[in-house]
C-alpha cells in the first residue's frame, strides 16, 4: 500500500488569520492526504522540526502578514541544512507577484493566493510528490 501524502500545515510568525488554512487542512485530509496542522505563531524553526519528525513530504505555509519575504527563505535554510532537499515548501496568501517571483528563484514551490480552487492546489500538491517522492 502506497503511504499517504504527509504534509505539515502552518501559519508562522504573528498571523492570526487561520480559517483558510483550516479550510484547506480539511479539504487535504479529504482528499486523503496525512495533515500535520501546527497552528498559530510558528516559528521557522519548529516547522522544519515537525517536518523532520514527521518525515513530511510537503510544507505549507499560510502567510498574510507580510512576512513572506523573511518567513519562507529561513524556513528553506533550515530545510537545507536538515537535508530535506526532497520536501516540496508551498504557499499561500497575500503575496505580491514580484515576491511570489523571487521565493520560486528561491526555491519555494508554487504560491497561490487568494481566490485560488483548492483542487488546484490538491492537484499541484499530488503532482509534485508523486513525481519526486524520496
Amino acid at each position: 500500500m502506497e503511504r499517504k501524502i504527509r504534509i505539515i500545515m502552518a501559519k508562522p510568525g504573528l498571523d492570526g488569520h487561520d480559517r483558510g488554512i483550516k479550510i484547506l487542512a480539511a479539504a487535504y485530509r479529504d482528499a486523503g492526504m496525512e495533515v500535520i496542522y501546527l497552528g498559530l505563531r510558528q516559528t521557522p524553526e519548529m516547522i522544519v522540526s515537525a517536518a523532520v519528525e514527521e518525515d513530511a513530504d510537503v510544507i505549507a505555509l499560510s502567510s498574510l502578514n507580510n512576512a513572506h519575504n523573511t518567513i519562507f527563505p529561513k524556513v528553506l535554510d533550515l530545510m537545507k541544512e536538515k537535508k530535506l532537499g526532497d520536501v516540496l515548501l508551498v504557499g499561500g496568501g497575500i503575496i505580491p507577484q514580484k515576491d511570489v517571483e523571487e521565493l520560486n528563484s528561491l526555491g519555494v514551490g508554487k504560491l497561490f493566493g487568494p481566490g485560488t480552487p483548492v483542487q488546484e492546489t490538491i492537484e499541484y500538491i499530488t503532482d509534485w510528490v508523486n513525481t519526486n517522492r524520496r
